[in-house]
């Protein structure tokens, strides 16, 4: 659905109180992606300072979750939006929660690189979660370009994508695990980088259920639970929700 299609009223203000704070969802994104980059350079650098950095800059993103749920609840007493327009409000409201989850989970990754910073370093520099990291990043940054241009189709294909980063943190658990049986000596650090991983994982589903979002405020479908074979809509289909 185009985004006109969503977001046209007769109420100019209205609209721009709509787009404001679409658009204000978007710089929480960029914040919150901005924090993401930060934790993974602190972990494969070994710098402390910059993992503690992120640590104390998560109360940044936690204040735009409470503002912006302020102008949706405002949104929602005032203008009392209804079809497309409440879907737009719930889905923001939705999505903000993801987006405060994301930045929680890498403050966890800044205290834990941190933390590693004083542990003997791998001799591979942490290149598995580098990998991982570069993978959960690109999906979060396209969950919120599917956000931004309210594009439902692609959106579907980032929540697909997500099987490839659950794949990297399994075989990265293995692995882990592995290492810990060979030398017992490592079992600290290995846990902690572990706990990095769980983190990167869970910051790929936040990023799946914000595509969720862009599909049920495109076409009025919750999709949580449903395989691509059992969507009621498609290329085909035809029928998106008013």
């Amino acid at each position: 659905m185009a985004q006109q299609d969503i977001s046209h009223h007769y109420s100019r203000s209205f609209n721009e109180e709509l787009g404001a704070v679409r658009n204000h969802v978007l710089t929480m994104g960029g914040l919150v992606e901005e924090q993401l980059r930060l934790a993974i350079l602190a972990l494969v650098s070994g710098d402390s300072d910059l993992g503690d950095q992120v640590v104390r800059d998560d109360h940044k993103v936690n204040r735009m979750e409470v503002s912006i749920d302020e102008e949706c609840s405002r949104i929602i007493a005032l203008r009392q939006p209804t079809a497309g327009d409440l879907r737009l409000v719930m889905a923001v409201v939705k999505t903000i929660t993801d987006l405060e989850r994301v930045g929680d989970e890498a403050e966890k990754i800044g205290y834990l690189a941190a933390r590693l910073a004083s542990e003997e370093r791998p001799r591979d520099s942490y290149r598995a979660l580098q990998h991982l990291a570069d993978l959960v990043a690109a999906l979060l940054h396209d969950a919120l370009d599917c956000f931004a241009r309210m594009d439902a189709e692609e959106a579907m294909a980032v929540v697909e994508r997500d099987e490839a980063v659950d794949a990297e943190y399994e075989a990265l658990t293995r692995q882990g695990i592995t290492i810990m049986m060979e030398d017992p000596r490592t079992i600290r650090r290995v846990l902690d980088t572990m706990w990095v991983g769980r983190a990167l994982e869970r910051i790929g589903d936040h990023a799946k259920n914000i595509c969720e979002y862009v599909v049920y405020m495109v076409h009025g479908k919750d999709i949580r639970h449903l395989s691509r074979d059992e969507l009621p809509f498609g290329p085909e289909a035809g029928n998106e929700a008013p």
